[in-house]
């Protein structure tokens, strides 16, 4: 291909400055707005009207193929072209990366000419020079203009002006990916986190089969499908948070936002403009208008937790919401409406509350459509244990312990204390043993001291060092004699002591060894699910 022979251009300076305009206009043409073939297009009509260029498109390799993205001086039928690498100059272009200057379009045999091109004034010979678009140092396009011919004109010093046009294009065109993969590394992120939240809330993973969790689900399981206000009512740490959470993702909202207000943590002079917003100079410091909880709870659930706590004032306002599902801003006249699920929860004695005139009758009607009691822990003891199994696993998984069971007495304390702090005081107490436990067992002395007597109340027990000492001994033998299934010669090795010393001290400590032993018909009494049975020969004949 003959090279075309540089020459002339007019004025250096004024065409140096002409082109230093158009760079800043291609810049701003890029960078305003976030679709890239709205501003490639910019981009070439800023070309078109600056620089001469009568014809103008940019290609971007996809799939094998170089897709015309943007086109300007061409009719629609150009947008649906397409060139395989190595096809015509442009196709050259983009497999070497390296620009090509045809100086005379006439007069190149490998000139294509597939674009179709507006009528241009008769017999006007045209030159084409094309560079090519790389983002990472890999072709990702090409750039492509069509220029009246001139004998004169400096094609040298247009390849290095329309190659800079061409990395600024590539560079949009990397933010764009760049955004591009993000996005979707967001979406996909959101999506597992919603599954997450789905199995993590699922009715399966709320643990426990008593008689009053089984009725919970019930209720959970028939409200959850429907657009009911509902209103869950149960002492502190009882897990009403939860409740509320497998609500919303088992119902038809699950795909939509689920918004909390913590409504004890927020201020009278706040929980308004929380709820509901506020308009651009409703009061110092708003300076721009932003939305409530509501409107970002659009079209999924909206959780109140401690709704026995707001003022009087909110109630009235959160009344006609739950009523008419409209309100105003603070501060703004425009009625908002919105599609929102509202769900309450509350520890408080509404009765009471209603009958102090600390809440509106009104509006506890309004929220007392479908209510939902959660049962305090020591209702509900049939559940300790899986309970409490459940949390000794989170804990030592989370803090890379391996213990593996909870010993008979320590299980005895967890299950004659009255856990005034409900399901968190269990998982607050687990977790302390855990931290505290240096073996694979958690024992009466690794549980907090307001465990150590049920009577306590939350007092640290008062003990002599004779009766502590004691106590620790029966925790100790008692755990071995259940993993022997009450074989005192097999405990004895396992305390690393004489079967006569642990007779001795069965007897002066008064434990029942017949607790543990295995009966004759093969059934045993007090067995641990993580110890294996012992053969006949193993049992205890003393």
């Amino acid at each position: 291909m003959p090279a075309a022979k540089p020459g002339p251009d007019g004025n250096t300076s004024t065409r140096d400055a002409r082109r230093l305009s158009t760079l800043l206009e291609v810049s701003q043409a890029l960078s305003g707005t976030l679709n890239l073939k709205a501003g490639m297009q910019r981009v070439l009509a800023i070309l078109i009207r600056h620089h001469g260029v009568v014809h103008g498109m940019v290609t971007l390799l996809r799939e094998g193929e170089l897709q015309v993205e943007a086109a300007e001086g061409f009719d629609d039928r150009a947008r649906t072209v397409r060139y395989k690498l190595g096809e015509g100059i442009t196709g050259q272009v983009a497999q070497s990366g390296k620009p090509i200057v045809v100086p005379r379009i006439s007069r190149e045999p490998a000139f294509l000419n597939r674009m179709p091109r507006r009528a241009d004034p008769p017999r006007q010979e045209l030159s084409f020079i094309c560079v090519p678009i790389t983002v990472q140092r890999a072709t990702a396009g090409a750039l492509a203009v069509d220029l009246r011919f001139k004998p004169e004109r400096d094609y040298e010093s247009s390849v290095k002006f329309f190659g800079i046009v061409s990395s600024m294009i590539a560079q949009a065109l990397n933010v764009q990916r760049l955004v591009e993969e993000e996005r979707r590394r967001l979406v996909d992120e959101n999506t597992h986190l919603r599954q997450e939240l789905r199995e993590r809330y699922d009715f399966s993973n709320i643990i426990g089969t008593s008689g009053p969790t089984r009725l919970m689900y019930e209720q959970v399981a028939q409200v959850a499908q429907t657009n009911t206000t509902v209103l869950i009512r149960g002492e502190s740490g009882t897990g009403k948070e939860l409740i509320a959470h497998a609500i919303h993702y088992n119902s038809l909202r699950a795909k939509k936002p689920f918004v909390k207000v913590a409504c004890a943590a927020l201020p009278d002079s706040l929980i308004e403009s929380e709820l509901f917003g506020y308009e651009k100079g409703a009061f110092t410091g708003a300076n721009a208008r932003k939305k409530g909880r509501f409107e970002l709870a659009e079209g999924g659930t909206l959780f109140l937790d401690e709704i026995g706590d707001i003022n009087l004032n909110t109630q009235v306002k959160l009344l006609r919401v739950l009523q008419e599902r409209e309100f105003e801003r603070v501060g703004g006249t425009e009625t908002v409406r919105v599609n929102v699920r509202v769900i309450c929860a509350t520890n408080k004695d509404m009765e009471k509350a209603i009958a102090n005139g600390t809440f509106r009758e009104d509006f506890y009607y309004r929220l007392n459509v479908f209510t939902i009691f959660v049962p305090p822990l020591r209702d509900r003891k049939a559940d300790m244990l899986l309970l409490a199994d459940h949390f000794l696993e989170k804990f030592s998984r989370e803090h890379g312990k391996v213990i593996k069971r909870i010993s008979t007495p320590a299980i005895d304390m967890l299950m004659s204390y009255h856990w005034p702090g409900n399901v968190r005081e269990l998982e607050n107490a687990l977790e302390r043993a855990v931290l505290v436990c240096e073996g694979q067992v958690i024992h009466g002395h690794h549980l907090p001291p307001s465990l150590q007597t049920a009577d306590a109340s939350g007092t640290v027990t008062r003990v002599s060092l004779k009766d502590a000492v004691e106590g620790f001994e029966r925790d100790l033998i008692q755990d071995a004699l259940k993993t022997t299934r009450g074989n005192r010669a097999k405990a004895a090795r396992l305390l690393d002591t004489t079967e006569r010393i642990l007779n001795y001290k069965v007897r002066g400590l008064g434990i029942d060894v017949r607790r543990f032993r295995a009966s004759e018909g093969g059934r045993r009494v007090a067995v641990d699910p993580q110890s294996a049975p012992l053969s006949a020969d193993e049992h205890d004949v003393a």
